[in-house]
């Protein structure tokens, strides 16, 4: 499968908040947060990874990616790569 860009809104700490939040504003159900810009990148980068496998494996489609998609709140808007192995067995990792 090649390597879909979806749209990510970055929300800087604000009004309290100590975290970034970061959601893929083309991927439902792809939310997370980090200490900071780095870390927020890296968690949501796992987050549509972790989603998007989950999918795979259920037989269902991945979401398109919306070239419209748009958070005007948002601090900042960045395409993150998600790159998907088809037919590859995850790792178990001994839970039941």
């Amino acid at each position: 499968m090649g390597v879909l860009r979806y749209h990510v809104a970055f929300y800087l700490p604000r009004d309290g908040r100590k975290m970034v939040v970061a959601e893929a504003l083309d991927f439902p159900g792809a939310l997370s947060q980090g200490f900071d810009l780095a870390d927020a990148r890296v968690m949501i980068a796992s987050a549509l990874q972790e989603l998007a496998q989950a999918l795979v494996e259920e037989g269902k489609p991945l979401p398109r990616p919306n070239p419209d998609a748009s958070a005007p709140e948002a601090d900042l808007i960045e395409l993150v790569p998600l790159s998907v192995e088809v037919g590859v067995p995850r790792p178990w990792n001994g839970a039941a």
